[in-house]
């Protein structure tokens, strides 16, 4: 078996988006997560690390995103956001699970490999069921059953498997459900028809969405920097829009801005020249740094909080745990229009920017239902 290590790093903390609750003393390292494991193998090359946030209310789930990090300290900074992400995510979808999320670090169009996925997956399956993995950037359903050669505790597996198969057709569903809320919140009506959208990052995601956004009536203005990603789109709507780069996109007439890229989009240079009122997308940890939800809300900007409205992906592949069925978690995954409404109205309740009303309502159902462990059966 690999070589399980966890000795510290030098490096900075990195910054976790607005609303975190205080770190515990003696945390701050790993910003308060109950484990995270440095994995390497030495014969496949496998450098890895996953990092579990919380099981208050059940086992960590979260994918794996294999990327060519510049460092281990970027490669831990990502993780550390996106398995808080994770936790925040399945509480305020309903799950009865945790956040977890793991990196691989390499370009997975060059090194990755059978024995490296095989060698991950022996990792996850150390760790006796308190991380679930599944796909992410970079890895697909076919790599999950790669990995669940070696690993019993995976979702996201291929249809041929008994798994859901690709994540992101909820996941881009249930970011339009969020994107409907924010319209009727800031409009009035529950639609896209007639709104300037753009949707920066056509990807697994991001082209989905273009679906969704073009049956409502949307008009759709897209990048990405993979030219492929662009060419699909326009070949299936030509009318679609492109503009050149992000920084394009930020400046651009909208009236929703979609980041389904990678995150860290909004942040002190963007934001004051964002013209769209509503930001709603896919992109994980699209807030820079905390205090970026206040400049939004300053500036008039709803935002619909990423963590929130692209969780239509974990409660697909959760629902594999159970046995998939794809009617019952697209059902699900409605409900994150009603959700997505419900913390805009106690943003609007309690004077908070919606990201901060969506954190709290998150802590409070981990807290309320963890507190339920202490009662004797």
């Amino acid at each position: 078996m690999p070589n399980v290590f966890g000795a510290p790093h030098k490096g900075t903390e990195p910054a976790i988006q607005g609303g975190d609750p205080p770190v515990p003393p003696g945390a701050s390292r790993f910003g308060g997560h109950e484990q995270v494991v440095f994995c390497q193998d030495e014969a496949s090359g496998l450098r890895a690390i996953i990092a579990i946030y919380s099981t208050a209310l059940g086992p960590s789930l979260g994918g794996t995103r294999f990327f060519p990090y510049e460092s281990e300290e970027e490669a831990l900074a990502d993780v550390l956001n996106l398995s808080r992400g994770m936790a925040y995510k399945a509480a305020l979808a309903g799950l009865d699970l945790g956040g977890g999320k793991a990196v691989i670090i390499g370009d997975p169009a060059t090194d990755k490999t059978e024995a490296k996925l095989r060698a991950y997956g022996r990792f996850v399956q150390s760790l006796n069921g308190r991380y679930y993995t599944a796909c992410d950037v970079g890895t697909y359903s076919e790599d999950m059953d790669v990995v669940a050669r070696e690993c019993k505790f995976v979702t996201g597996r291929t249809v041929a498997h008994g798994g859901a198969g690709d994540s992101s057709i909820l996941t881009a569903f249930g970011v339009y459900q969020g994107m409907r809320a924010a319209a009727e919140t800031k409009w009035g009506s529950a639609t896209l028809r007639g709104k300037r959208v753009g949707v920066e990052g056509v990807g697994k995601v991001g082209h989905r969405l273009v679906e969704h956004l073009r049956e409502d009536g949307a008009e759709v203005v897209i990048c990405d920097v993979n030219e492929t990603a662009v060419d699909r789109v326009r070949s299936l709507h030509p009318e679609v829009e492109v503009v050149a780069d992000s920084d394009a996109m930020i400046r651009a007439d909208l009236d929703v801005y979609a980041p389904c890229a990678l995150g860290g989009s909004l942040n002190d240079e963007t934001v004051p020249t964002l013209k769209a009122k509503v930001v709603c997308g896919a992109a994980n940890n699209q807030l820079a740094h905390t205090g970026v939800e206040k400049s939004l809300a300053d500036r008039g900007i709803l935002y619909a909080p990423d963590y929130v409205v692209n969780s239509g992906g974990v409660i697909q592949v959760a629902d594999e745990i159970e046995g998939f069925n794809f009617d019952r978690a697209k059902a699900r995954a409605s409900g994150i229009y009603d959700t997505t409404r419900k913390i805009f109205a106690l943003a609007a309740d309690e004077g908070v920017p919606p990201a901060v009303a969506a954190d709290r309502l998150a802590e409070r159902r981990m807290s309320e239902i963890s507190r339920l462990r202490g009662i004797l059966l």
